[in-house]
């Protein structure tokens, strides 16, 4: 980078700002080749914790700029390593808490961008929205202070972009993880100045994990990278397929497909999707108990039930 990092860190560090003027001088040094490696990320993030007073400029930089490394600064592209996970929890968490919105928006945009993520990533920034909604502080509150126990509706729409994000251990579905963490908030706000939103968002979510089409699964980032090489190989790859594929008779593929679609094997997916969207005996078993923890059956519960019974 032609940057003097350090300098400007400290120049950061000191008036607690940083320019717009600034923030386009390292957008302008960071990316000329298109790529940010590691050094790079890291003297962003370097500068971030010097910066207290963190403009939309600064903040938009950040969520790009580190982002950019963390899906793409290996390979396959898109997804995300778990030891460059490891490294960005590592970077961003101040005694298990993030200090800013800006932190929270990156890892919330990587989740939604990412091809596939370690669980522990979606974990620690579902972690961090729970953490806020408890106590009335964190990330989301962006520096205010709103009263413990309650959802507001900036973490609504946080918590619906991470939990169907297609980054985690369900893309763009809800697990019972998740499903378990939006009951924890249900109990802990119940009868509190909630957004509007929250009570959809609940019975949204736990609904999606109770009936949610469980068939569709993202390739992992290990089967990526051995489609990618298969790809790439000189010697075979996708031109050698369809050249092996250019001399086959049209009657023997038309044979071959014929016995794929009609083999006893093959899956039905129809079928799949109906299966799934019937609630099973141990799902069943999870939401008694779930509904049953305190004797009766609050209005966000209600309202679930009444959900689950149209589908």
């Amino acid at each position: 980078m032609t940057i003097n990092f350090p300098e400007l860190a400290r120049q950061a560090a000191a008036d607690g700002a940083i320019t717009p003027e600034e923030v386009l001088a390292l957008r302008r040094s960071a990316w000329p080749d298109g790529r940010i490696d590691e050094t790079e990320a890291e003297a962003i993030l370097a500068i971030n914790d010097m910066v207290s007073a963190k403009s939309a400029e600064w903040i938009d930089f950040l969520v790009e700029a580190v982002g950019e490394y963390v899906l793409n600064g290996t390979e396959p592209r898109g997804y995300v390593a778990d030891e460059t996970a490891d490294w960005l929890i590592a970077k961003l968490d101040n005694d298990g808490r993030l200090d800013s919105a800006g932190e929270l928006e990156l890892l919330v945009r990587v989740l939604e961008k990412a091809l596939g993520t370690p669980d522990r990533l979606k974990d620690y920034a579902l972690a961090q929205i729970e953490h806020s909604v408890l106590t009335g502080e964190g990330p989301t509150r962006d520096g205010g202070h709103l009263s413990a126990g309650s959802i507001t509706a900036a973490e609504c729409k946080l918590l619906r972009r991470v939990i169907f994000a297609s980054g985690g251990d369900r893309p763009a579905a809800v697990s019972q993880r998740e499903a378990e963490m939006l009951f924890r908030l249900k109990d802990a706000t119940l009868g509190a100045d909630n957004a509007a939103e929250w009570q959809r968002l609940f019975v949204q979510g736990v609904g999606n994990y109770l009936q949610g089409w469980q068939g569709a699964k993202g390739l992992t980032r290990e089967r990526a990278a051995e489609l990618e090489a298969f790809m790439n190989h000189p010697s075979g790859g996708l031109s050698g397929f369809f050249r092996r594929m250019g001399s086959v008779a049209a009657g023997d593929l038309r044979s071959a497909a014929r016995d794929l679609l009609t083999s006893p094997s093959a899956r039905n997916f129809t079928r799949e999707a109906v299966a799934d969207a019937a609630v099973t005996g141990s799902e069943q078993q999870w939401l008694d108990t779930r509904i049953g923890n305190d004797g009766q059956i609050d209005p966000l519960e209600q309202a679930l039930l009444a959900f689950l019974a149209e589908g």
